[in-house]
């Protein structure tokens, strides 16, 4: 039995992959650009989710939490404080929506998915995730797979369905399948290694990601889903869920189990700024709007994604340096985590 490589530069580069999907896909919506299927590259986000359970499926040490707070903590509480500060779309907000957006409550709370933050609804998903970890591993990936199968009738749930209240749709357990697939993965590593010839076949590139590009494709289509943020049915849903969960397999598993020998390094370097790329990029999108002198809805979709890319590059690398890696340095209250923290658990 082995774990999972700890560092793998392929996945780093993934993730600036990932954050640049997100980034055309909101670039698209925000400009009315009918593109479907760069739409569905919010598909993006099941990868981002598979990423973390694979890197993350082992025995927790002590201080698990510590070490995940000081991770996203800074950085994400830097940019809702900022957004709220000098965002013009921020103005005005209640205090229920400002408390809501920094304690990562607002696709619990009615109406507190804010302009600037709105994508940080993912980055909830992720923390109870985080959370949950340890007692998941504990109970074994049969288990947590067979979990994942189940809540793919998340949806068809009656309170779900009752959109009135709040979107029920989007919370924690209608996304296991997405964390699911690197938890296989991870679990395959742990294993075996893969064969000569299981490694031939994942590392053509092209067959997965054209088997990639034709799930978003097929995902784009009306018949499949609706488009942009209307509201799906429960079979609709239901059936985004699997798509994500095939475009996240075809996109992570070939470079994790079969990882390649080159990297771009300016790539690696960009998916070691992806998680400020991610948290920034939507503020910073609406600034670009006003700067190039477009309104929203216009079809100026290049223009836009080019420069919202762009201005984001150095923003997260200013974020990175200058929050991130000070952040991880600090030394949070021990109490809580104390008492929060997951035992080893025994391979």
């Amino acid at each position: 039995m082995r774990a999972p490589q700890s560092y793998n530069p392929q996945l780093q580069a993934l993730r600036a992959v990932a954050a640049m999907g997100i980034v055309f896909t909101h670039a698209a919506f925000q400009t009315g650009t009918s593109m479907p299927v760069v739409e569905r590259f919010d598909f993006f986000v099941p990868v981002f989710f598979a990423l973390s359970a694979f890197l993350l499926w082992r025995p927790q040490p002590p201080g698990y939490y510590r070490r995940r707070a000081s991770r996203i903590l800074p950085a994400y509480l830097a940019v809702v404080f900022v957004v709220f500060l000098v965002l013009p779309e921020a103005y005005g907000a209640s205090l229920i929506t400002i408390l809501a957006n920094f304690t990562f409550t607002q696709i619990y709370v009615p109406h507190t998915l804010h302009p600037g933050l709105t994508h940080l609804w993912s980055l909830c998903v992720e923390v109870v995730f985080y959370l949950a970890l340890p007692a998941l591993y504990r109970l074994g990936w049969k288990k947590v797979l067979g979990l994942s199968v189940l809540s793919l009738g998340w949806a068809w749930l009656p309170p779900v369905q009752s959109v009135e209240i709040v979107n029920m749709q989007i919370w924690p357990p209608a996304f296991l399948p997405w964390f699911c697939v690197g938890i296989l993965g991870a679990e395959f590593l742990r294993h075996r290694e893969p064969s000569p010839r299981v490694k031939r076949i994942l590392q053509i590139r092209s067959l997965w990601a054209g088997l990639a590009i034709l799930i978003l494709w097929v995902a784009a289509q009306p018949w499949y889903g609706p488009p942009g943020l209307i509201h799906p049915t429960p079979l609709q849903f239901q059936l985004r869920v699997i798509a994500g969960t095939a475009f996240a397999a075809c996109v992570v598993l070939p470079y994790a189990l079969a990882p390649g020998w080159w990297v771009p390094k300016s790539l690696e370097t960009l998916g070691l700024w992806s998680y400020s790329f991610f948290l920034w990029h939507l503020a910073v999108l609406s600034f670009s709007f006003p700067i190039l002198g477009i309104r929203h809805f216009d079809g100026s979709f290049w223009p836009v994604v080019l420069l919202t890319i762009a201005l984001t590059i150095p923003v997260s690398a200013a974020s990175y340096l200058l929050v991130e890696q000070p952040g991880r340095k600090l030394r949070l209250p021990t109490t809580l985590w104390a008492r929060l923290r997951p035992e080893a658990v025994r391979q």
